[in-house]
């Protein structure tokens, strides 16, 4: 048994038992329902450069049909098995819906292969596929809409092959997307819309075109032992890969969430909260690992506000970000209430960032400016060097941090930018020593202490 694997298992337990967990449920670890229905494979993968695919010629004999009527015909409380069969071992899907109260399980050695074929995706015909300003033009993979109580759970693997080449043409989806000047139109692989008790269990989740998992306006969303991958953006012959390929984005109204020993490397945020729409509130993220992507993100869209966030017992390994807040006066509102503890960063460019100009219209002035208030910090180590950023949008929309606890543990070159902020060096300690800022404040001084311990904590991804 992986060291990964052991750790699953002495730590699942009631999530229930942390005081300062925000997701008012009783989270406990997620039970696979009883089957109703297994359909087995029919397809067999094949390597396709660093990928896996299918056959030319499989492409077009999709399982969607059988798949979506097996869906349909489950009662609820009960799940519908993908399985392999033999050698076969795959199958291949246009868009899916769940229902309320059914579960979608992956068997072990099954891949659920998302179509290449975005014909299958549109909204309206070739609304999807496309290279142009932002829109809602491709269903995904696998929605669940208003459907309460509905999972995708197993350990198998879901794969929008986003990396491979499309049929008929010389590049793949995210080729596309690298291409686009003002966007993007490509399918995501799950997205849940007013779902709630929504639950991913087990699952790994592969290269999606777009974002892996949206979750907005619901009422309770668990995400459990799951993986989430992509290449790394820049690694494949100097292009641009898995552009825009968010792991887990909550938001949008969403509410009581919890993503819990999970690990994630994506081409983008490894969680990006929203707060736009109706904002979010009450959501735990704990014993979780992150590698490369761009961190554990809230924003850039926060005007709908974003309250009572806890982030505890989480790794960042090489992200680009670690702990990160973005928004921009045409974007912004109150975040507020967020609490990151027992947090392990190396190797980041940029560990902790607070920023209200975000992005390349960040600087513009806007109607909907943003503030950070209560946010604190506890028990953060970091190593490896990188620049520290607390940043607000002007004078009367600041960037309030405490420091209780962060230490840097190396001698590694760290920078700091510190505008529209103040700060609060809290009983724990830091030694991270802010320099003379625009319009920034400090509240006490930093002061040596014991950094948290990272020692073991840097896990190996697990394979």
């Amino acid at each position: 048994m992986s060291r990964f694997a052991s750790a699953l298992l002495l730590t699942s337990v009631s999530l229930a038992a942390s005081a300062a967990a925000q997701d008012a449920r009783a989270v406990t670890e997620p039970v696979i329902p009883p089957v109703c229905t297994v359909v087995a494979a029919k397809l067999s993968s094949v390597a396709d450069g660093p990928y896996r695919s299918l056959a030319a010629a499989d492409e077009s004999k999709l399982d969607t049909g059988r798949i979506q009527s097996a869906i349909d015909a489950c009662p609820k409380g009960k799940s519908v098995a993908l399985r392999s069969n033999g050698k076969a071992d795959a199958f291949v899907s246009g868009p899916l819906t769940l229902r309320a109260g059914v579960t979608l399980l992956v068997d072990k050695g099954a891949t659920l292969f998302g179509s290449l074929d975005f014909s299958q995706y549109a909204v309206k015909p070739g609304s999807c596929g496309a290279v142009e300003p932002k829109g809602k033009g491709c269903k995904p993979l696998i929605a669940i809409d208003r459907a309460a109580g509905a999972g995708i759970m197993g350990d198998g693997v879901i794969d929008g092959r986003g990396g491979v080449t499309i049929p008929g043409k010389t590049v793949s989806a995210w080729d596309l997307a690298a291409g686009g000047k003002g966007g993007q139109i490509l399918p995501r692989l799950v997205v849940a819309n007013h779902a709630d008790d929504f639950t991913l269990y087990r699952i790994t989740l592969k290269n999606s075109p777009n974002f892996h998992v949206v979750y907005s306006g619901g009422d309770g969303f668990t995400v459990w032992g799951v993986k989430v991958e992509t290449p790394q953006r820049f690694t494949h012959e100097a292009r641009p890969l898995a552009h825009n390929t968010d792991g887990i984005d909550p938001g949008n109204g969403a509410r009581n969430i919890t993503v819990t020993h999970s690990s994630i490397r994506t081409g983008d945020d490894n969680i990006a909260i929203k707060g736009d729409g109706g904002g979010l509130t009450n959501m735990t993220v704990s014993h979780n690992h992150f590698y490369y992507g761009h961190g554990m993100s809230i924003g850039s869209g926060t005007q709908g506000g974003v309250s009572h966030v806890l982030v505890t017992d989480l790794t960042l390994d090489g992200t680009d970000n670690g702990l990160r807040i973005k928004s921009a006066g045409n974007r912004g509102g109150l975040v507020h209430d967020i609490t990151y503890e027992n947090v392990c960063i190396r190797n980041s460019p940029h560990p902790i960032q607070l920023t209200g100009s975000y992005g390349s219209d960040g600087a513009s002035r806007g109607d909907f400016p943003p503030v950070y208030k209560d946010i604190t910090f506890k028990n953060v180590a970091v190593s490896g060097g990188g620049e520290f950023m607390f940043s607000g949008y002007d004078e009367a929309h600041r960037a309030e941090a405490t420091l209780d606890g962060v230490f840097v543990t190396d001698a590694a070159k760290y920078t700091y930018k510190f505008t529209h902020a103040d700060v609060i060096y809290g009983k724990g300690g830091s030694n991270l020593t802010l320099p003379a800022g625009t319009d920034a404040t400090v509240k006490g001084a930093p002061s040596n202490g014991t950094p948290t311990s990272c020692a073991g904590r840097f896990v190996p991804w697990p394979e």
